[in-house]
C-alpha cells in the first residue's frame, strides 16, 4: 500500500479525500472547506471506510481517493 495524506471536509469529518503524498493535492480540497486528517501508511491502520484497493483504482483515474469513513464519532 502507498502512503497518503488524508483531508477531511469541515462539518462532514465523515467525508475523505486520500491523495498519495507524491501526487498534488486536487484544488477543490484546498481552501477554508477541508482540513488535514493526518497521513495513511503501511505502519498504521487505514481509517474505517478506506479501502486500499478501491483507493488504488480511484487515484489510477482521478488523482485522488473520496471515501466516507465508517468511524463513529463521541462528541
Amino acid at each position: 500500500m502507498r502512503s497518503y495524506n488524508l483531508f477531511r471536509r469541515k462539518g462532514r469529518e465523515d467525508l475523505c479525500c486520500a491523495v498519495p503524498e507524491s501526487y498534488a493535492v486536487p484544488p477543490f480540497v484546498g481552501g477554508e472547506r477541508w482540513t488535514f486528517g493526518g497521513k495513511v501508511e503501511d505502519r498504521s491502520p487505514p481509517p474505517p471506510g478506506f479501502d486500499d484497493r478501491a483507493a488504488a483504482t480511484a487515484v489510477r483515474f482521478n488523482g485522488f481517493y473520496l471515501f466516507q469513513s465508517t468511524e463513529r464519532r463521541l462528541d
